[in-house]
């Protein structure tokens, strides 16, 4: 018997596309802010929060990737196809744009100004002269119309944000046991069950499950292709946990105990490790996790509406541009007007905690529908694991509206 030929590694990670864009989109300031929190807070003790948030994210993506190719239609299209009652039908429709759009717009601002504090400090240009600048480089980008360019473009991204962080995390030298310990025993230090849901909740992010959907469909469109779409899944995704990971192991080997007020402490602490190349290596890698996040943020807003009333040609569509060009400008403004990036995302946090559950309730229904997937529907153990996930999200939502009214009102 003749064996079958393997196929090179350049030709199976050129599988390795729509699921960049949802990693990449994921590490944003925030994430390497709250990982970076919580190393040095509770050493790796949280760990296994990383790897429970990235396990949880494949499986939705997964889902989110298996409709896409099946039925040929985005999540959004999906939630409108499934009510016949005109007010769930429209009743659901417009409680995902409205929420999703706001929420990609209040992100948007603090994502740009996260990504100027990597140019502020090689630079020291203030973020709010950067801020505008790289959110107009990121309009012009999104207005290409090119899905390729934009997937390239986040594959690059997120090739800097793995040499970066996984760098520092390997010079750091970390403690084999502990690391074990951190990743597989799970527990919660006093304290740090507010960290928890961060990480949980800066990870599984709404917008890409609608954005994955639709952009699967630009790379596959038959069921023969679902065993590439699960690989870059698993890959992207996987990679966008190991740099999360990184970020927190890095900060627990060298800063544990010390108060870190933002990323820009990491670097200090880095300089007996890399020397003068410290600084550089963070602000280059927090430029690039804030750079993606900025992009795919009013990329999943445009991709939600068009999705979910049923626009043709994409991203080539002007109302598609429209809604791009919307939340851009009002990211663009708010970066530029020196407003508290921690307000703007304190704000979306409570948009965040809204719509998740009701997202992920909607995903697990529609998965189960034989009458659109026919024999890809979720099976049993998908749908033990999914409800799981849909309870964890229930969780995270109300913990965060709370969360929110509670730090508004202080």
């Amino acid at each position: 018997m003749v064996k079958a030929e393997k196929k090179p590694l350049r030709e199976r990670v050129k599988v390795v596309g729509p699921g960049v864009i949802v990693a990449a989109s994921f590490i944003g300031p925030g994430t390497v802010t709250t990982a970076t929190g919580a190393g040095a807070s509770f050493g790796f003790a949280l760990l296994w929060a990383v790897i429970f948030s990235i396990v949880t994210t494949i499986i939705l993506q997964e889902m989110c990737s298996r409709l896409g190719i099946i039925t040929g239609k985005g999540l959004g299209a999906a939630i409108r196809d499934q009510f016949t009652n005109p007010l769930l039908k429209y009743g659901s429709m417009w409680l995902m744009i409205i929420a999703i759009v706001f929420g990609c717009a209040a992100y948007i601002a603090g994502d740009l100004l996260g990504t100027s504090l990597g140019l502020t400090t090689l630079t020291g240009v203030s973020e709010n002269t950067i801020g505008p600048v790289v959110g107009i480089i990121i309009l012009l980008l999104g207005l290409s119309g090119s899905y390729k360019l934009i997937e390239r473009v986040m594959i690059v991204l997120i090739s800097v944000m793995s040499v970066t962080f996984v760098t520092t995390m390997v010079t750091a030298q970390p403690d084999p046991a502990e690391l074990f310990q951190g990743a597989f025993i799970p527990s919660i230090p006093p304290e740090a069950i507010i960290t928890v849901i961060a990480i949980v909740g800066t990870t599984v992010v709404p917008y890409n499950l609608f954005l994955h959907s639709e952009n699967v469909k630009e790379r596959w469109s038959e069921p023969g292709h679902l065993k590439e779409a699960r690989l870059d899944v698993f890959l992207s995704i996987g990679l966008g946990g190991l740099i999360t990971a990184a970020i927190l192991i890095t900060s627990g080997a060298t800063i544990r105990g010390l108060e870190v007020e933002s990323v820009a402490d990491l670097a200090l602490q880095l300089e007996p490790l890399l020397g003068s190349w410290a600084t550089a290596f963070i602000s280059i890698g927090l430029f690039a996790a804030g750079f993606s996040s900025a992009l795919a943020s009013p990329l999943g807003a445009a991709v939600t509406v068009s999705s979910v009333l049923k626009w043709k040609r994409g991203m080539k569509n002007i109302r598609f541009k429209l809604v791009f060009l919307s939340v851009m400008v009002i990211g663009i403004v708010f970066s530029g007007l020196g407003f508290e990036p921690l307000d703007v995302l304190l704000f979306a946090q409570a948009l965040n905690g809204l719509i998740l559950p009701f997202v992920s309730i909607m995903l697990l229904v529609i998965m189960n529908n034989k009458n659109r997937l026919g024999h890809y529907v979720n099976h049993w153990k998908m749908n033990l694991v999914g409800g799981v996930i849909v309870l964890v999200c229930m969780f995270l939502g109300g913990y965060s509206i709370v969360d929110a009214i509670m730090a508004f009102t202080s």
